[in-house]
């Protein structure tokens, strides 16, 4: 099947479950930058799940052309489903299909198509990082870019690593980003720290003590919601 092949599928699935109504909420929850066609999170996986399980994706570059075709389409839904997609085969993937799947988080970007994307990037490096000691190098780089979003993903890829963090990378990116006045950056500071807390919680508290002249206020409420107060 065609890349275009796949993603006519994808439409069809989808087609019998648009709604203007939901689509005109849906477009004014995302601030209007998105058009919709009103398939909501639950009813859209139920809906492509058939399509996604009958894919046979025999490499990364038709995986990520796949993803591509459906990034190109004219409503979000598609690009949702194009993460679902990643997500469900990212052990297709390896260390150098990083670049393109930042490439794609470029595009159309908001927190509701970067965060998954971020997922799926944290999941090839946690799983290259077993050959690969410096594969989280690639992040080292993405922490400079000029994107935001790429800025964001290099930040919050560690999410769910629990015991795997790199600890210092962790900490070494909060402060290098800390200075920056973006809301998504300062939230995704904040999100990896807490996240991290859950494994580590003294010590992210020492890091927020110990930071807190550098960290926005966003990021040490968002860092601290389930640690005791910070001294």
């Amino acid at each position: 099947m065609t890349p275009d092949a796949f993603a006519s599928e994808i439409g069809a699935a989808l087609a019998p479950h648009a709604n203007a109504e939901r689509a005109l909420a849906m477009r004014a929850y995302m601030r209007h930058q998105f058009e919709f066609i009103g398939v909501p999170t639950p009813l859209r996986r139920q809906a492509v799940l058939p399509v996604l399980k009958a894919l046979q994706v025999q490499n990364a570059d038709y995986l990520l052309a796949c993803a591509h075709v459906l990034w190109t389409m004219p409503a979000r839904e598609y690009q949702y489903v194009a993460t679902d997609l990643l997500a469900r085969k990212w052990k297709t993937l390896a260390l150098g299909d990083i670049a393109r799947l930042l490439t794609i988080a470029q595009h159309a970007s908001w927190w509701d198509s970067v965060d998954p994307l971020a997922a799926v990037v944290g999941d090839v490096l946690k799983a290259a990082r077993v050959e690969a000691l410096q594969a989280q190098a690639a992040m080292d780089t993405a922490l400079r870019h000029e994107s935001l979003w790429v800025r964001r993903i290099a930040m919050i890829h560690q999410l769910g690593w629990r015991e795997h963090t790199d600890e210092d990378r962790l900490f070494a990116y909060a402060r290098a980003l800390a200075a920056e006045s973006d809301f998504f950056i300062r939230k995704a500071i904040g999100w990896a720290l807490r996240d991290y807390a859950r494994h580590a919680p003294d010590v992210v508290s020492g890091f927020l003590s110990t930071s807190r002249d550098l960290i926005s206020p966003l990021t040490l409420r968002e860092a601290s919601k389930h640690l005791p107060p910070i001294c």
